[in-house]
C-alpha cells in the first residue's frame, strides 16, 4: 500500500492530507495557541496530537507559513519510523483547505482524488 502524507501546519491549526490508492482525505486539528510560544518551545499536546493521527505513512511533507513546521519536524525526529518517512519541509503560504489537499496531490503526483475526499474536523 501507497499512504502518502503532507501535513499544513502553523501554530493555530494543522491539515493532514492522507493519500491512500483509494481516497484522499483531509483532517484538521485546531491547536489552543493562537501565536508562537513566547518561550519559543512547542505545545506538546499539538505536535503529539499531530503525530498520532498519522499512523505508518510511507512518505511525509511537512510545509505551512511559520516556524510550527520546524518545530514539527524536530518532534518527527524524535521517531526513527517517522523520520525515515520525511521527505520535505516547504515554507509556503497561508493556504485555503483545498489548496492544501491539491499541493499534497501535486508533490505526490496524484491526478485524482480516486474514490474521493472525505472531511472530518477535531478540536
Amino acid at each position: 500500500m501507497n499512504h502518502n502524507v503532507g501535513i499544513w501546519i502553523d501554530f493555530k491549526k494543522a491539515v493532514i492530507v492522507s493519500a491512500l490508492p483509494e481516497r484522499i482525505t483531509a483532517m484538521t486539528l485546531e491547536s489552543d495557541a493562537r501565536q508562537p510560544p513566547p518561550d519559543g518551545l512547542p505545545d506538546d499536546r499539538y505536535y503529539d496530537e499531530i503525530l498520532s493521527q498519522l499512523g505508518q505513512p510511507d512518505a511525509l511533507l511537512i510545509f505551512g507559513p511559520d516556524e510550527a513546521k520546524l518545530q514539527l519536524r524536530e518532534r518527527l525526529s524524535r521517531s526513527q519510523t517517522l523520520s525515515a518517512c520525511l521527505v520535505g519541509v516547504e515554507t509556503t503560504d497561508t493556504l485555503t483547505d483545498p489548496q492544501i489537499v491539491a499541493k499534497v496531490r501535486q508533490h505526490y503526483g496524484i491526478a485524482s482524488p480516486g474514490a474521493g475526499m472525505h472531511r472530518s474536523r477535531t478540536q
